[in-house]
């Protein structure tokens, strides 16, 4: 059942892309001087401050969040706060496909740490399953062995990377196992608006830019889709029923999400796009993804075959 709810976690995530990317377009339409640092800084605050507001009266219905659960929503923030931030950074300086293929090395770093904590080697079927991700993820993204060297941009992805590893482990965190999903989460998306407010500001063209990025009918949409489903919907998943399974398997059921997103990019931009005056066309299937997404499918199908209780939490204490 956890697998389960996390793989729809993913499903959720899935739609960013596409929904991000038509968000995107549209700002930079209405607003030429604006740069892609500005915009991507400005949706983190406008996805996530609607989410806290979503979750606000429910959280509040809830009673106020313990020491434990803002200590752990804060690092949430933090670490995936900062992973989205640098995520952005480096793909402003390296291929989409070297991008998406980098920052799936959470899926390697977690078994490593994995093993390091337990001092014993990966059983077979993680280390079989790890391999199959690896492969699906760089058949499914594009990358070819040449693209890959390590420069800015890749450097910059792989420390992403690593900031994810560490937002999935405080996750599995024992000290943090009886802290209610919901606070967490709420707590979660208030700190990441907060985070990423000043960089809105001091990256805005002009200071009125804030309120015009989202002034719009199309725009508001747009963040209350990202607000609702990619983020309330899907981290209220991930924050609740990650702690039922280990911190690797986890890693490897999000390698999921560029699944959902290849499949979504077949028909959403055209149909948001009919609707926003915007978008872009729509992506074809092909090889690429039946054997990249078949190969992730596989690995996550492998997890799940005789699948043992849940081992003792790797997460480093905090």
């Amino acid at each position: 059942m956890p697998a389960i709810l996390l793989v729809l976690a993913c499903a959720l995530w899935g739609l960013s892309f596409p929904v991000v990317k038509a968000l995107h377009l549209e700002q930079s339409a209405r607003l030429p001087s604006a740069d892609s640092a500005f915009l991507a800084a400005w949706m983190q605050v406008a996805r996530f401050g609607m989410g806290a507001l979503i979750l606000l009266p429910f959280a509040a219905r809830a009673g106020v969040p313990d020491r434990r659960e803002i200590r752990q929503g804060l690092l949430l923030a933090l670490w995936g706060g900062a992973g989205m931030a640098l995520q952005a950074e480096g793909l402003a300086h390296t291929a989409a496909s070297t991008s998406a293929f980098l920052t799936q090395a959470y899926c390697v770093l977690l078994p490593l740490i994995a093993c390091l904590r337990l001092r014993r080697p990966p059983d077979f079927r993680t280390a079989a399953a790890t391999v199959l991700v690896i492969t699906g993820c760089a058949v499914l993204s594009g990358m070819r062995p040449g693209d890959l060297s390590i420069g800015r941009g890749e450097a910059v992805t792989l420390i992403a990377a690593l900031l994810f590893t560490f937002q999935i482990l405080t996750l599995e965190n024992p000290d943090y196992a009886g802290n209610r999903g919901l606070q967490v989460t709420f707590v979660m998306c208030l700190g990441i608006a907060v985070l990423f407010f000043p960089v809105a500001l001091f990256t805005a063209p002009d200071a009125r830019d804030v309120l015009r990025a989202g002034a719009s009918w199309p725009a508001l949409l747009l963040v209350a889709i990202l607000a609702v489903f990619c983020s309330v919907a899907a981290f209220l998943l991930m924050n609740r029923w990650q702690r039922e399974i280990s911190a690797t398997e986890a890693g490897l059921i999000y390698t999921s999400e560029p699944v959902f997103t290849a499949v979504y990019a077949m028909f959403l931009p055209q149909w948001i796009g009919s609707w926003t005056g915007g978008g872009y066309l729509n992506e074809s299937p092909g090889t690429a993804m039946i054997a990249g997404g078949g190969l992730i499918l596989a690995a996550n199908l492998l997890m799940q075959l005789k699948r043992q209780p849940h081992p003792p939490a790797i997460a480093p204490a905090p």
